[in-house]
């Protein structure tokens, strides 16, 4: 069985499990920030294609958790809207 790994930038290798563990876990604010440094270091064009795609990953894994926020608020928001609207006046 093959182990997939990524590099968040820090050198050390995890496997893809234990990445979508963690950016599971990171609230909005900070998956979008480390999102924006892994942009910046892409776009830099300094990285060897090997880290560019462990961090491509890694920013897919926290582009996707951004969303996962992002409709959360969408639904809370939603929810509190239909709410007030059924609410007598």
């Amino acid at each position: 069985m093959t182990v997939v790994t990524s590099d968040d930038g820090s050198g050390q290798s995890r496997s893809a499990s234990s990445v979508a563990d963690e950016v599971a876990a990171l609230g909005y604010e900070q998956a979008r920030d480390e999102l924006v440094e892994i942009v910046r270091r892409l776009e830099s064009g300094s990285l060897t294609l090997e880290d560019s795609l462990r961090l491509w990953e890694r920013g897919e894994a926290l582009a996707e958790r951004c969303q996962e926020w992002l409709a959360g608020a969408r639904a809370t928001i939603e929810s509190a809207r239909a709410r007030r609207a059924a609410e007598p006046d």
